[in-house]
């Protein structure tokens, strides 16, 4: 069985919409293209690195629309060869226009084409995607989340825990890294449970604040 992994880029107030641009998901929003002047050498790399051995993208309708308008022309270009040759699996309710190669729709019980999709794939990559993130969180759908946190607060705009999270345990995979403009990698796994309660009253006094 291989992975799904959630790649998100956010603020500090973990609005994730139209990070890359104006025109990625304008309406109602102002701030498309938030993340460009945080843009550093070392997120880059960050970002060139998670995305290594991908096999397969799992992306939603408008996430999916944007990049193929974009990546089949891009050139010579290390992420248009990834993402112009690995299969494009796309969640939709509508009728995409699936002229680039290797898309596939994916079929109206989306829990089980994305359970089949980890099946058939090693390292299936979640890009953006937002709608989409909502149903794989609320199915527990994912087995690895890299949250790119950059340090700005929005106020506005789509966030990344919306309407689908349910309580949720994860596990830090490796100690944050942050870039020279102060955006922070943080690396999830997926754990077993929902999130514990206690009472600090409990606590021994030599761990309290």
């Amino acid at each position: 069985m291989g992975l799904i992994h959630l790649a998100l880029f956010t603020t500090l107030d973990l609005v994730g919409q139209a990070p890359g641009g104006p025109d990625e998901d304008p309406a109602d929003f102002r701030f498309g293209g938030w993340q460009v002047p945080l843009l550093d050498e070392v997120a880059g790399a960050q970002v060139d690195a998670a995305y290594q051995g991908t096999d397969a993208l799992l992306l939603g309708r408008r996430t999916y629309d944007i990049f193929a308008a974009y990546w089949p022309k891009a050139g010579d270009n290390p992420f248009a060869a990834l993402f112009n040759s690995v299969p494009k699996y796309v969640a939709s309710r509508g009728r995409p226009d699936l002229t680039w190669a290797g898309s596939t729709q994916l079929g109206p019980d989306l829990p089980a084409a994305v359970r089949e999709i980890r099946d058939r794939h090693e390292h299936v990559k979640v890009v953006g995607s937002l709608d989409l993130v909502q149903t794989l969180l609320r199915e527990k759908l994912f087995d690895r989340m890299d949250l790119w946190v950059h340090p700005i607060v929005l106020g506005t705009g789509k966030k990344v825990f919306a309407g689908g999270a349910v309580p949720t345990n994860v596990t830090l995979l490796e100690p944050p890294v942050a870039s020279p403009r102060g955006t922070v990698l943080l690396r999830y796994g997926l754990a077993e449970g929902t999130p514990a309660t206690g009472d600090m009253a409990a606590l021994p006094e030599d761990t309290e604040g």
